[in-house]
């Protein structure tokens, strides 16, 4: 059985390349500029009024 990788998953959820905000998070991702993608995480939750910090820690619980 295949498992989908996070790209995948990443890029099936912007569709046919038409969410130019995801496709600029594929591209970080790709280039391995993570300080990027974690700046924009932390704006988004913060928009939300969500704890990055605690979430990222609890959600890291799952690959140990």
């Amino acid at each position: 059985m295949r498992t989908t990788s996070p790209k995948e998953l990443v890029q099936k959820a912007a569709g046919n390349n038409k969410n130019q905000t995801i496709n600029e998070l594929v591209k970080w991702a790709e280039n391995g500029d993570t300080r990027d993608l974690e700046n924009f995480a932390r704006d988004a939750f913060k928009e939300q009024g969500r704890d990055f910090d605690k979430e990222f820690s609890e959600f890291m619980k799952n690959f140990k």
